[in-house]
């Protein structure tokens, strides 16, 4: 597959589709944590139980459904990747977009707050060596 390089103005383009997988992925993290930490409390509470009934039904549903969040989870971060983005964050969203300046391959950086992508960075910068679009 062909590595796509993005425009600044492609790359804004994007930004409400991503905007919107950051939000779900975000909502997804967010149950997860909270389904885990219950399951977690729960095993705690009921060791011999769940030592003696590995079939529990209560771990049993628990499990998956942490197991179809991180499906959904990957889904979304699939969804991202087919556009030619790279997620490096989910909270806060942050993503970038290869690009070409001057002939040199960088990554137009966008973080969520942001309303349009205004910086870029080298390769291998990362967020701190970001600077501001001309």
């Amino acid at each position: 597959m062909q590595k796509r390089f993005f425009t600044v103005e492609e790359a804004n383009e994007l930004l409400p589709s991503i905007r919107q997988e950051i939000a779900t992925l975000q909502h997804i993290r967010n149950e997860f944590r909270q389904k885990y930490l219950e399951l977690t409390t729960y095993k705690k509470r009921h060791p011999q139980q769940v030592a003696i009934n590995t079939q529990d039904e209560y771990v049993f549903k628990m499990e998956a459904g942490l197991e179809f969040l991180e499906m959904q989870a990957q889904m979304h971060v699939t969804n991202i990747r087919s556009q030619g983005a790279q997620l490096k964050e989910i909270d806060p969203g942050l993503v970038d977009f290869p690009a070409l300046i001057n002939d040199e391959e960088v990554l137009l950086c966008w973080r969520e707050g942001e309303e349009k992508i205004t910086h870029y960075h080298g390769l291998h910068d990362g967020f701190t060596g970001r600077r501001k679009l001309e």
